[in-house]
């Protein structure tokens, strides 16, 4: 019975941190380019509307993740044309992409569907069962509770490791947050390395929104991320922009928030209010005790200019 549990709660984890490592994976590779992106939240709520009422319109969940994609792509050209081509201010940038993001997406949920708040259902994501590894004792249950996006939000890391680390493109894009004069007199295209950066992150950010939405709920509800677009920030600083220590700190912020879950589930004698703010309260202790001297990159928020 206690493997019973322990594994619903892993599974539980994998869950509430999927959309934490989308957004913090797209963090991850603009702040590496040099260009800060505090615009998770707001990228993560267009993802999240614009699946839905895309789903909904074509009756089609994997048109609206796609479409959902395509609006993220979008919200990071915006912000790269804010900081990379104008030079304005990188976090007042964000913010307005924040902003905006809330405000039109509760306002449009009325006029599209007629009821305040949220939207009516769409169809979602459904489980895939993975051959052989499914059949594995205890663990592989974990195999057959997972849908196609879950999986490309576990080889994020790996993933990011191998291009960052181990190939030209990572770089090029690790010199253009570090010494971005260096790079360019290599030949490095400093911004168009940047507004690639910040256009995938918002790609990325966006299809954490949308698996809220078009995995978890199948419908979208006014402000429902509820802030994981700035817990996401939290995990990447915590994990000092590398992405297997990002990684980790995603799933630890997901499995604080699955276990206040159960909490209240199971009925502990603590305020409902403190339980929901569990994995909150995890990433400002972390960041408070164990980040120590965050490596951010050495040009991030500086705005490049060719001599």
């Amino acid at each position: 019975m206690s493997e019973i549990l322990s594994m619903s709660l892993v599974i539980s984890g994998i869950y509430l941190s999927t959309p934490l490592l989308f957004a913090a994976f797209g963090g991850l590779v603009a702040e590496r380019s040099g260009v800060i992106n505090i615009a998770l939240e707001g990228q993560m709520l267009f993802g999240a509307f614009t699946g839905v009422a895309v789903a909904w319109w074509l009756n089609s969940h994997i048109l609206g993740m796609f479409a959902a994609l395509v609006v993220g792509g979008m919200t990071g050209a915006l912000l790269a044309w804010f900081a990379v081509t104008l030079g304005a201010n990188q976090i007042v940038a964000a913010t307005a992409i924040n902003l905006i993001a809330f405000g039109l997406t509760a306002a449009l949920v009325e006029p599209i569907w007629g009821r305040p708040g949220s939207s009516p259902s769409v169809s979602k994501f459904g489980r895939i069962d993975v051959p052989l590894l499914s059949d594995i004792p205890v663990v592989g249950r974990v195999f057959t509770d997972l849908t196609v996006v879950e999986w490309a939000a576990l080889l994020l890391a790996p993933v990011a490791f191998v291009v960052l680390y181990r190939t030209p493109l990572g770089l090029r894009l690790r010199a253009c947050g570090e010494e971005p004069h260096a790079a360019a007199s290599v030949g490095v295209k400093v911004t168009t390395v940047r507004y690639q950066a910040v256009i995938f992150s918002g790609i990325v950010a966006a299809a954490g929104g949308a698996y809220l939405s078009l995995v978890q709920v199948g419908a979208f509800q006014r402000g429902m991320t509820q802030g994981r677009g700035f817990l996401a920030l939290a995990a990447m600083i915590f994990g000092k922009w590398r992405p297997v220590p990002v990684f980790a700190a995603c799933l630890l912020f997901g499995m604080a928030d699955a276990f206040q879950l159960r909490a209240q589930t199971v009925g502990v004698d603590l305020p409902h209010e403190l339980l929901i703010a569990l994995p909150y309260v995890v990433a400002l202790i972390a960041l408070a005790t164990f980040v120590g001297r965050a490596a951010a990159p050495a040009a991030i928020g500086k705005t490049y200019q060719r001599d």
